[in-house]
């Protein structure tokens, strides 16, 4: 008897919704690692089956659900596979403000004088 799955993952009530890409023309959506063209859906198969290692080493899956006797994705399902892949390239820690032109230029003199006066 097949196994009742519990939780419907949302790719599919995105499928549902009208937005279901098979994984041909998920990897029409980027372009070609080398050279011309666009990515194999086999790749796209090795996303959905296999995963891609993150930044920092976990694994991430394209969800993807089977219909039949063929996989679907979504746009939605790619554009949070690609995320997950994405490093935050963000370097300021959460909470602090931004700092003005002004202020950088003040804190640089500062610490230039600071300097001076250690003898450095």
């Amino acid at each position: 008897m097949a196994e009742v799955v519990s939780e419907i993952p949302s790719v599919l009530s995105e499928i549902q919704a009208g937005g279901g890409l098979s994984l041909s023309a998920a990897g029409r959506l980027f372009p070609a690692h080398r050279g011309t063209g666009t990515i194999d859906p086999s790749t796209v198969f090795r996303w959905v089956t296999k995963g891609a290692k993150t930044p920092n080493g976990s694994l991430v899956k394209l969800e993807a659900v089977r219909v039949g006797g063929r996989w679907l994705t979504s746009r939605g399902a790619i554009a949070r596979f690609v995320a997950a892949l994405t490093p935050n390239t963000d370097t300021t820690p959460a909470g602090t403000p931004p700092v003005s032109a002004t202020a950088a230029r003040r804190r640089a003199e500062a610490a230039g004088r600071e300097l001076e006066r250690r003898g450095a």
